[in-house]
């Protein structure tokens, strides 16, 4: 396929992250020959989302990827010229760290459970999209778990379905358990025979009166495996925020579907709560007085509307957010509910940006539901999807798998004129966008990252129990000292399709002070009990049982500007990995601030056209531009 390639491209990006994409659909949308390159064999990076299959078949590769040497077909050094100098680019990915899989499941893999493939492969939906196999080419090696591919074929409407068609194919999965056990950089698995019996941990609710929970064994997680889709990052849509305006006005919501979060949850004295957020569940609150119930609403309806009234917080702004809280006379319940649940913020955090946070947060509601947050149907990894979809609509070229050697820079002018790839093909092209894991050591020795603490976790009930087992919520969980980060707490039910019946996601994520696992094992275990074999005949634990679970470090690269880079040509342009943050501000604004800088004037990611007015080519009108080899191109008729 790289004998095939065009040499000449206007845009050549490397990395399909979420700001990429967004970049490319945002290029290609404005008319620039895209050519859009990974060298993982998924689409979305650090973005992504695997199967549980899909998942293992990650860790292996980073192990994997840690012996990686130099395995390039042709020797690029000789296709630099004198007048050239060359940039390399970082074959090996850093980005995550320590990372450890526990299994506290039953190991027991004689059970007869029959594989079950929960979604049904719909043939006429692999005919309908450009991008119809993405990961065709995007195979593991034959010593790993094959990854899966998505096809598209999906309607989607503004308010979220209960179910969706998509294609999900998973190949060649090995169904043993991972005997492997490396640290640091590496992976450590461990089995756990026994589970935690300390009783003296504070309880989540107390109910007695529970029906017999499902054994679940890890046999059937394994052979259920497609019914998951792991987020390696956890986050959440604003429903007033960007990437939902954007989503809406370049028409790519319709290549997936939402769901509405359904519950704001706190943990406070001990125990799981729901928070109040709309005037009905104010109202409604049993764990709220009435005295509490109006000085809430007077404080929240001030929030909506607080530039208004500077005289309420101009004495203030030197303060922290906590700190101006106790000056409102709010009982410490309301302020705990404000500052951690609704502001979402630090207890450091300045009286300005809690406003601003708890205003954003209370203009967000009822848009699409009672919370103000949308969650992605298959995970956050298809939204990365859906935006590579539309480059691919108006011609962009995708190549998974596919690894650049360097950068050609025209040592006269100091700009980029070309890459070249691992098969030595030289690609010219007017301007790159590289992802921040592909520049080397060099290049970013003067860059300090952040880290990002993450936990994935399979479990067999909700943190807090309701009539309905199918809800989607979200729990921040306040630190224990001061100085401390407040861990981020995302509980994902079945019809989100990322688990299986019976089981729920939940993924945890605050910034790094340590390894993922000190910084958030001590919440698992308030939240959580690890599922313990010789339990399951005695009294029936209040806690939900831990079947799985996974702790790994991610680099956050959101807060570095473009000066922290060595020696970076004027043309090329660095895009960040995921951040910490619960929505995708950051990646909207940044990928919107590039393609600005790059194309100033265009417009970002504009309406596609109306169907009824293209006119292609053999109709009656011709287009005015030029076509191109290969490419059917469309002209939009002038409005009369």
């Amino acid at each position: 396929m790289a004998d095939s390639l065009p040499t000449e491209f206007d845009v050549v990006i490397i990395g399909t992250g979420l700001p990429e994409s967004i970049l490319a659909a945002a290029c290609s949308r404005s008319g620039q020959r895209v050519l859009h390159i990974d060298s993982r064999s998924y689409y979305g990076g650090n973005w992504a989302s695997f199967t549980f299959s899909g998942l293992l078949s990650w860790l292996k590769e980073y192990q994997q990827n840690s012996d990686i040497g130099d395995k390039s077909t042709t020797t690029w050094q000789d296709m630099i010229h004198e007048t050239e100098e060359a940039i390399t680019l970082h074959r090996k990915d850093e980005t995550i760290q320590h990372t450890e899989v526990f299994c506290y499941a039953s190991q027991d893999m004689d059970d007869n459970i029959e594989e079950i493939d929960g979604l049904q492969k719909n043939p006429s939906l692999v005919a309908s999209g450009t991008l119809t196999k993405p990961l065709d080419s995007a195979c593991l090696s034959e010593e790993t778990h094959s990854l899966y591919g998505t096809s598209y074929g999906i309607s989607v409407k503004d308010t979220p379905k209960t179910d969706g068609d998509i294609l999900l194919e998973v190949t060649g999965i090995e169904e043993t358990q991972v005997k492997e056990k490396y640290c640091g950089d590496k992976t450590c698995i461990h089995t756990i025979a026994g589970g935690d019996k300390d009783e003296n941990k504070p309880i989540v609710e107390d109910n007695t009166d529970r029906p017999k929970r499902n054994r679940i064994t890890y046999s059937q997680i394994v052979k259920e495996g497609r019914k998951f889709n792991i987020d390696l990052v956890s986050k959440l849509l604003y429903s007033q925020g960007l990437l939902i305006d954007l989503l809406i006005k370049s028409n790519v919501s319709r290549y997936a579907e939402f769901k509405n979060v359904t519950r704001i949850l706190t943990f406070r004295e001990g125990k799981v709560e729901q928070v109040p957020c709309s005037r009905a569940d104010v109202f409604n609150s049993k764990e709220l007085t009435m005295v509490e119930k109006r000085m809430l609403m007077k404080f929240l309806t001030f929030c909506l509307h607080y530039e208004q009234h500077p005289d309420e917080y101009q004495d203030f702004i030197q303060c922290s957010f906590s700190e101006y809280l106790k000056t409102k006379k709010l009982t410490p319940n309301l302020q705990h509910f404000v500052l951690h649940s609704i502001a979402m913020t630090e207890a450091s955090c300045t009286t300005i940006d809690g406003l601003r946070a708890t205003k954003n947060f209370l203009q967000c509601l009822g848009r699409f539901g009672n919370t103000p947050f949308l969650f992605p149907l298959y995970g956050q990894g298809e939204i990365p999807q859906c935006f590579c979809r539309m480059c691919a609509v108006f011609g962009g070229i995708y190549c998974l798998r596919h690894e650049v050697q360097c950068l050609v820079v025209d040592k006269e002018s100091g700009r980029c004129k070309a890459v070249i790839d691992h098969f030595g093909q030289r690609i010219n092209a007017k301007c790159f966008i590289v992802e921040d894991s592909y520049l080397s050591e060099e290049t970013c020795s003067n860059v300090q990252y952040k880290q990002i603490s993450r936990a994935v976790l399979i479990t067999d009930q909700s943190v807090l129990k309701t009539d309905s087992d199918q809800q989607i919520s979200i729990l921040i969980v306040p630190p224990v000292e001061p100085g401390m980060c407040a861990v981020r707490v995302t509980e994902l039910c079945s019809s989100t399709m990322t688990c299986m019946k019976d089981t729920y996601l939940i993924h945890l994520t605050c910034q790094s002070s340590k390894t993922a696992r000190e910084d958030l094992e001590s919440v698992v275990n308030k939240l959580f009990t690890p599922y313990a074999e010789t339990e399951i005949d005695k009294e029936e634990l209040t806690k939900p049982r831990v079947l799985w679970a996974l702790y790994f470090n991610m680099r956050d690269s959101s807060g570095v500007s473009r000066s922290s880079y060595s020696g970076l040509p004027s043309n090329v342009y660095v895009c960040s990995g995921p951040d910490c943050g619960l929505g995708n501000e950051h990646a909207v604004k940044q990928a919107e601030t590039l393609f600005q800088e790059i194309f100033p004037g265009e417009e970002f990611c504009p309406p596609p056209p109306n169907p009824e007015d293209i006119v292609f080519d053999g109709d009656d009108k011709q287009p005015e531009a030029p076509g191109t080899n290969n490419i059917i191109m469309a002209k939009l008729e002038s409005a009369e």
